[in-house]
């Protein structure tokens, strides 16, 4: 189930994304600072057009609405979902994709995921999204291969 973030969620979910797990497939891979965490959460919560959600409390999903198409990011609790982790990212999935459709009312949506992230781009494909474009980032200084996924509401 997927319900809106409150600040007691800010802590766990800079520990989820600090992982180094989820930081070797981020597109940013530093270890975030409490202080730089607390900054983007604060952004993030003061932004109508930006949507923080808590999946079954082992997940975060991140909708961000001011681009055309809005796009979406997220991260599970890698150490706590364990050999779990599997059916929780196909839930939160089928979860995030119909709340994008359904509550915030979108007609597309997209993500950014790097190449290397052969899971992730495998999962997004079995929801639908297909890759529409792939070009260089760099991420911590070095050239990476991202690739764009895309799919509207009707697939």
């Amino acid at each position: 189930m997927l319900r809106a973030a409150v600040d007691a969620d800010r802590d766990i979910v800079l520990t989820w994304r600090n992982h180094p797990e989820v930081r070797a497939v981020s597109l940013t891979r530093h270890v975030i600072a409490p202080e730089e965490h607390a900054r983007w959460w604060a952004g993030v919560a003061a932004d109508p057009d930006r949507h923080l959600l808590i999946h079954d409390d082992t997940g975060v999903v991140i909708f961000d609405t001011r681009a055309d198409p809005p796009a979406w990011s997220f991260y599970l609790d890698v150490a706590g979902l364990g050999p779990n982790l599997l059916k929780a990212w196909m839930r939160l999935e089928r979860e995030a994709v119909d709340y994008a459709f359904g509550d915030l009312g979108l007609t597309r949506l997209g993500g950014e995921t790097l190449a290397t992230n052969a899971p992730v781009l495998a999962l997004h494909r079995r929801f639908g999204f297909t890759e529409r474009r792939r070009y260089e980032r760099l991420v911590d200084g070095t050239p990476q291969t991202v690739v764009w996924t895309e799919r509207g509401k009707t697939q």
